[in-house]
């Protein structure tokens, strides 16, 4: 996918991002919730990624930045591989710090995935098997225990459309290519997705 219909794309995604950092703050603003001076930075959470809608969205972002941050995005994120597989060798889950993490801040935060932009507050989730429900992060369940009327985020219809732009990119390939399941690094590393 080119052109004009690539720039369809990548603005339905902008707009689907856009939902998801106001329903973010929706939930953590009331909460006066933060990720600033957090110990436990979600940035280095084995996060997995199953889209190739978001995984090419990335490296449109990537391909924006001068050439020298790139090549520091990249060396990092084959360190970070390397790391994360050490790690699950041993039996461990990984925590390596996200190669586009700039002392606490992320290199490409306009075109960050889903889970960096909807994790830490309590969500839920419908489908066929009723709804779930989801704590936040430690951090958020704390600050949360003071309100115990404090909202959570639906996920149900961000999840919905992130699918149905994820269909719209793969038209005819749709449930025929190998499943996505690489953390940001892996998506890095491999370069950007084949469709």
């Amino acid at each position: 996918m080119t052109g004009a219909p690539r720039r369809a794309l990548f603005s339905r995604l902008a707009a689907l991002y856009r939902r998801m950092d106001e329903a973010y703050d929706a939930v953590a603003t009331p909460l006066g919730f933060s990720c600033d001076g957090c110990a436990t930075n979600c940035c280095i959470s084995h996060f997995q990624h199953h889209t190739r809608a978001e995984w090419l969205y990335l490296f449109e972002g990537l391909a924006a930045l001068p050439e020298d941050r790139r090549q520091v995005y990249l060396t990092r994120a084959a360190q970070a591989v390397d790391a994360a597989r050490q790690a699950l060798s041993r039996g461990e889950i990984p925590r390596v710090m996200c190669p586009v993490n700039d002392d606490g801040r992320c290199g490409l935060y306009a075109h960050r995935l889903m889970i960096c932009r909807l994790h830490g507050v309590p969500h839920v989730l419908i489908g066929p098997g009723g709804v779930r429900e989801f704590p936040g992060c430690v951090r958020c369940e704390s600050l949360r225990a003071a309100f115990p009327g404090a909202g959570l985020m639906d996920r149900t219809t961000l999840y919905r459309e992130l699918a149905a732009i994820e269909m719209a990119l793969l038209s005819k390939k749709w449930g025929r290519l190998p499943k996505v399941d690489l953390t940001l690094a892996e998506m890095l590393v491999a370069g950007p997705p084949r469709i």
